[in-house]
């Protein structure tokens, strides 16, 4: 007797473990221990994973599996197991953790259907059903809804005429390309194009060409090729000359582009002293962390690349980790051209598809290499031998949805399982990452100066309210003005960032202060000049601009703060020359329109790159020597204690676009606070004593990396009930920590409502606290209970924002 343990896709406390399911004879030798299965779960039947084969179970009555939903395992063993630590360390349900591991196009789809019963003939029905299960007895769940017939199916079903069945179905079909082949020997297809009448021209012309090539050829390009319909192929199929079949292909999101291939390049002194232990750490299979901190400029890329190369040589694979889709053209060009088709590509670029066929060379072992975002860390490989991170600092690393890890903290977890060393790559380090390096946790590997022995840029802080005061009410500042206008005469281009998009922040009221809110969000609604719109970027909620104010009934009714959109329009009236290619999320919807604009800019169509923080990493153009940054302040003013590092972060990353090449580089960081230190520092490009500043700052306010936190967030459309659930967790949750740690709370969130529901908040900062995971674990229990009355309580280890 053989027994699958499956953890089945129903996400609740009660299904949080394994359920035991008998082997049907069939399935015996096939159902392996990470494959999907289809089971029945009460009375449907749902998808599940197998986590393991056993001999035994300590219940007598096992119902059996239905079917394999794979032919071989989705998950490897060491996967499997990291489902558990992650399901450990995010508090999250297990089959959240499985199916996080998976391309979207594995995640299944129900289809409900409604079949005639067992033992059940039409003619019990009644008359008005008949036609509906004429067919072949299965009528569509849909169809049932459109069709009003609902309460008799219900009422049919209850007689034991009618079951309703669940269907899992597979979201993505593999690509298949239909293909054409010879079905004859050549002698016989020379004796029948002979035979052929002298009209059927075309059908002569496709047996030449199939006696010159006796391969199969894709139908499509057959046709071009010959300049054929495929009415013609089709009727020497139906002759049995050829035969057609179906084969699968993989979706290429890179088929039309050529890689140029590129060597190795020869390594600084730096760069040597920095690559040594991390090669020697690949050689001897050794699990340790770097941390590469390297100014920005510094080739931090090459060593990856020769690092990668090393792995490659010893038959072992790498991931390699890129925040979000902002670095992925440049990043794709140089990880293809150095290693060419030994590389997949994951990003949220891609369709369904395309991600899904990446994932799949992956699991073949036809690719050595994974270039992606946060989720490529769980690529299927088998015999990792290192992990990069590059921009470790960045807070896309972080998942904001159950489960919620840091792909950081996983992708050290599996380095460990391999033996193989982590590299973390950033100009401007996390803190955490930082202190850890200093405490020797992990190894620390420097990059002082530039590839090219280049300056870093000049920067010029300039205080916009001393612009206020002589007059000057343009958003651009003279310096910033003027500098522009000399770019575009010496024929050099410039980035202006603005950590922004949409028209304008607000619509406010001058005369009586009133903002325009979203209704269902506490929170002011932004204006997009396209149609005219306010829209709420939490819940979606959209309306039109009043002509006057609902409150006092002015018509001083104005648009306040700066969009990227008000910033291309600002630079249409006082530069009419300047050529702008503006990168928004507005602009880039579309696939593939992020790496065109990128091109169009690399190939000179435009003086000026306006954009949000898509443009501050990873960009690298020979012909900028100007960055400006429009408002410095937009992020120091977040309730959030990383602020401070966010702006000093994306200030550094934003300055060193400038002047990477032969052309020295300036950078203009406008801004209404020009004393504070992140500002201050970030101009100096001085990280060491930012670094000492903020952790002066962390270590009095209790923030990490000296103490960790967990956040725990209560929402729920009534207000008291909030309240007062939000106070017993926090009674709860003092019960069961010690006197070291601190408990705020309860508070309202810094957004206290979102889409009509009140939200509250308990944050938890703590050193040691063995006791508390179990706390937070009966927390989750106790409220799965109540979220049937609409109460949902989510809990965030280590979170990353705090809004």
């Amino acid at each position: 007797m053989e027994i699958a343990a499956v953890i089945v896709d129903v996400p609740t406390k009660q299904t949080d473990k394994s359920f035991d399911y008998l082997i049907p004879e069939q399935w015996r030798e096939t159902i392996q221990p990470g494959m999907r299965v289809v089971v029945p779960f009460g009375p449907r039947n749902i998808q599940g994973f197998v986590t393991e084969i056993k001999a035994e179970s300590e219940f007598n009555q096992l119902r059996e599996i239905i079917e394999p939903m794979d032919l071989k395992p989705v998950l490897n063993q060491e996967l499997l197991e990291l489902g558990n630590w992650l399901t450990e360390n995010t508090l999250c349900f297990k089959i959240f953790a499985y199916q996080a591991m998976l391309p979207a196009a594995l995640k299944a789809k129900y289809e409900k259907k409604v079949k005639l019963a067992p033992g059940a003939v039409i003619s019990d029905l009644p008359e008005v059903l008949h036609s509906y299960f004429q067919h072949n007895g299965v009528l569509n769940w849909e169809e049932a809804l459109k069709s009003g017939i609902v309460s008799l199916l219900q009422r049919e079903s209850a007689k034991g005429h009618l079951e309703v069945i669940y269907e899992v179905k597979e979201r993505v079909k593999k690509k298949k390309v239909r293909y054409v082949q010879p079905h004859v020997p050549p002698d016989r297809l020379k004796e029948e194009m002979d035979r052929l009448p002298g009209n059927a021209e075309k059908q002569k012309k496709v047996l030449a060409f199939f006696l010159e090539q006796k391969n199969a050829i894709e139908l499509s390009q057959l046709v071009a090729n010959l300049n054929i319909s495929s009415a013609t192929v089709k009727a020497l199929i139906d002759k049995k000359l050829l035969t057609e079949s179906e084969m699968e292909v993989y979706r290429d999101p890179y088929e039309n582009r050529v890689f140029e291939r590129t060597r190795a390049l020869p390594l600084t002194e730096d760069q040597a002293k920095a690559i040594a232990p991390i090669l020697n750490a690949i050689e001897t299979n050794s699990h340790e962390v770097f941390l590469l901190y390297g100014v920005t400029g510094s080739g931090k890329t090459e060593i990856y690349l020769q690092s990668i190369q090393q792995v490659i040589e010893k038959g072992q694979e790498a991931i390699v980790l890129v925040p979000e889709i902002s670095l992925t053209p440049q990043m794709v060009n140089r990880f293809k051209g150095r290693f060419g088709d030994l590389v997949a590509v994951l990003h949220s670029g891609l369709s369904a598809g395309e991600k899904y066929d990446e994932w799949r060379k992956i699991q073949r072992k036809e690719v050595k290499v994974v270039v992606g975002a946060r989720s490529a860390i769980f690529a299927p490989f088998e015999n990792l031998g290192i992990i990069i991170i590059d921009e470790e600092h960045e807070t896309s690393y972080k998942q904001e949805e159950m489960p919620r890890y840091h792909a950081k903290e996983v992708a050290i977890e599996r380095a460990k399982t391999y033996n193989c060393p982590v590299v973390l790559g950033s100009a401007t380090p996390s803190l955490e990452s930082f202190a850890r390096s200093q405490k020797n946790v992990y190894q620390l590997l420097t990059l002082p100066s530039r590839m090219n022995k280049q300056t870093l840029p000049s920067v010029e802080i300039i205080d916009m309210r001393e612009e206020l005061r002589s007059g000057n009410r343009s958003m651009f500042s003279r310096k910033l003005f003027e500098m522009l206008k000399d770019r575009i005469e010496k024929k050099q281009q410039s980035v202006l960032f603005l950590n922004k998009r949409g028209h304008s922040s607000f619509v406010m009221c001058r005369d009586c202060g009133y903002v325009v809110n979203c209704p269902n969000c506490d929170i002011s609604l932004t204006y997009h000049r396209a149609g005219g719109q306010m829209k709420c970027h939490y819940c979606g909620y959209e309306t039109y601009v009043p002509k006057v104010c609902p409150e006092c009934s002015s018509e001083y009714i104005r648009y306040f703060g700066t969009g990227t959109q008000k910033v291309e329009d600002e630079l249409g009236k006082i530069l009419p020359e300047a050529k702008v290619i503006r990168m928004d999320v507005d602009t880039t919807g579309k696939k593939g329109s992020h790496e065109r604009l990128l091109k169009d800019f690399q190939d000179g169509k435009a003086d000026i790159l306006l954009g949000t923080q898509m443009i501050a990493k990873g960009l690298d153009f020979p012909n900028i020597t100007l960055v400006g940054v429009l408002s410095a302040d937009t992020m120091l003013h977040l309730p959030d204690f990383r602020s401070s590092e966010k702006t000093f972060q994306l200030l550094t990353q934003v300055s060193g676009r400038a002047g990477r090449h032969q052309l020295p580089g300036e950078v203009i960081i406008q801004t209404y606070t020009p004393e504070h230190y992140s500002i201050e520092l970030a101009g100096k490009q001085d990280y060491d004593l930012f670094y000492q500043r903020e952790m002066m700052i962390r270590k009095l306010h209790h923030y990490p990396p000296f103490y960790y936190l967990s956040l725990i967030t209560v929402s729920h459309e009534q207000l008291m009930t909030v309240v007062a659930a939000t106070e017993k967790i926090v009674n709860f949750v003092r019960s069961q920590v010690s006197s070291e740690a601190v408990v705020l709370g309860p508070a309202a969130s810094p957004i206290p409502r979102i889409n009509n529901r009140y939200r509250y908040q308990c944050l938890i900062k703590y050193k040691r606290e063995p006791n508390l995971n179990a706390a937070l674990k009966i927390i989750l229990d106790q409220h799965q209970k109540d979220a049937a009355k609409g109460l949902q309580v989510s809990i965030d280890v280590n979170p990353f924002i705090l809004m």
